[in-house]
């Protein structure tokens, strides 16, 4: 995997790029539609490519781990082939799931012991493990195996935690470098800064992350309830650290706001539930703000989903239909929502980019961080 940067913005550390994997080329900033078992949730491949334009898709190692399981990937030729997405693919480690398991697991120097949320079956995620397991699904881009902290968390805590991510991805580096790619073609190791809100902590992490001279770099740990502030402070510390010449991942992030804040602060690549998950509960992100498609407003409004964004769910289906295929229960509710949510998420990263190469970045985001979150 290579990087190159293509533009920088004069008057924020925002930065346009490539990314180029053996699936294609990602242009960034981007956002990363989430495909947790190999599937975004609610929406065709066909759709991701031809109506979302999403470049790349996430995938994640524990579900996939548990089901289909490694025998049926490997069969498969990995996750590419399985799910038939001919595009780059990123795996998350599990870690974060792992922390989601919090009263069914158990974090020690040799890995995380877990019971499955399927069945209750018991399992072991080590960093070896967690490398062996992502060489099986096959994706491009593989994160390192890390203890995501909960916030709030004791400081003595946090740096204990730290520590150990720092020894297990040595460990991952050491499992990584010493095999090959199982399908052919190269894969790439992004490790994980950790260190909670404390500035001393995310510094070091930022620092020995750094130190690792990988092809690219992950900011962890954040966007699990902190207030956004702190998450702009650690994020931006992190950025002034972390090698301008490589991409930088800030996992799990966001709303639109917060993308735009952490596109001003370095950051290249998003990922997060956000837009499919509020899509199948009626909240739908839109050019003109935030829409609660449930709400009564709506029954009698035959104007598009959103006519400026542009897209076939989002200027074929009016608001009062999609407005009765929720109070209808329909399943085709979720899945225009979604359809709808992913394109505007790709479009608001891809208008960044456009105003990064422009020089005009800072004072479309001033505007565009209010207009997206006006509750309409």
């Amino acid at each position: 995997m290579t990087f190159d940067l293509v533009a920088q913005d004069p008057q924020t550390k925002a930065r346009a790029g490539v990314v180029h994997t053996a699936h294609g080329s990602i242009q960034t900033p981007i956002f990363m539609p989430v495909g947790t078992a190999g599937s975004v949730k609610a929406v065709h491949q066909r759709e991701l490519k031809e109506d979302i334009k999403a470049q790349i898709i996430l995938g994640n190692t524990y579900h996939l781990y548990l089901r289909p399981g490694l025998d049926v990937l490997r069969q498969a030729g990995g996750l590419h082939k399985f799910n038939g997405w001919d595009r780059p693919i990123l795996t998350d480690s599990g870690g974060y799931q792992v922390y989601s398991l919090s009263k069914t697991r158990k974090i020690k120097e040799d890995g995380v012991k877990f019971r499955s949320h399927i069945d209750g079956s018991q399992h072991l995620f080590s960093p070896e493990g967690v490398m062996d397991i992502q060489r099986v699904i096959g994706a491009d881009i593989i994160m390192a195996f890390d203890e995501c902290t909960p916030w709030p968390c004791e400081y003595s805590y946090a740096s204990r935690s730290l520590d150990m991510t720092h020894r297990w991805l040595q460990r991952c580096i050491a499992r990584f470098d010493s095999t090959e790619g199982l399908y052919g073609y190269q894969q790439t190791l992004f490790p994980i800064v950790q260190g909670s809100t404390f500035k001393d902590l995310r510094v070091r992490s930022a620092e020995f992350i750094a130190a690792q001279g990988r092809e690219g770099n992950a900011i962890g740990g954040l966007s699990v309830g902190e207030p956004a502030e702190l998450m702009y402070e650690m994020t931006e510390i992190v950025c002034d650290i972390l090698p301008q010449d490589k991409p930088r991942y800030l996992m799990g992030v966001g709303t639109p706001a917060n993308i735009l804040e952490n596109i001003a602060l370095g950051v290249d690549m998003f990922d997060c539930v956000l837009p499919t998950r509020n899509a199948r509960n009626g909240m739908l992100f839109t050019t003109q703000g935030i829409i609660n498609i449930k709400n009564k407003k709506w029954a009698d409004d035959f104007s598009p989903v959103d006519a400026q964004l542009g897209g076939y769910a989002s200027t074929f289906y009016s608001k009062a239909y999609l407005r009765h295929l929720f109070q209808a229960s329909e399943y085709l509710a979720g899945m225009i929502a979604s359809v709808h949510n992913l394109t505007f998420y790709l479009w608001l990263v891809g208008e960044a980019r456009q105003q990064i190469m422009a020089g005009t970045f800072r004072e479309w985001k001033e505007r565009m961080v209010k207009q997206v979150m006006v509750r309409l």
